[in-house]
């Protein structure tokens, strides 16, 4: 099973069901189900983003996040240069569906995808 690291609150939006896409410097050509790690370290600005998520998607993120381990699975569907998503960035965008919560489970991360 393929697994990205994904820095929070990024991580808690998409298991949740409130980010469907992640925003990378890279694009992939992986399709289909992996697993979600959240990274050692949160991103930096999370009170920022916190209270971007707040005011602009009426989104309460939880104020202890899990980190360090895996914390959900999604599917990811396409890879894109542009979208429709409020959550769109870019310069590439991994379209996610069907994310899910999972049991936390401590793990080691590193960068891009990487094997279970």
């Amino acid at each position: 099973m393929r697994v990205l690291s994904i820095r929070q609150p990024w991580s808690w939006l998409i298991v949740n069901g409130f980010k469907d896409v992640e925003n990378r410097t890279w694009p992939t050509k992986l399709r289909g189900k992996f697993l979600i790690h959240a990274s050692k370290h949160p991103s930096p600005g999370l009170a920022q983003i916190r209270a971007e998520a707040r005011t602009r998607f009426h989104i309460e993120i939880p104020d202890v996040l899990e980190l360090g381990g895996i914390v959900g699975e999604a599917e990811l569907v396409d890879c894109v240069r542009s979208c429709p998503s409020a959550w769109f960035e870019g310069p590439w965008g991994f379209v996610l569906r069907n994310a899910k919560v999972l049991p936390f489970q401590s793990l080691r991360g590193k960068l891009g995808f990487f094997r279970l």
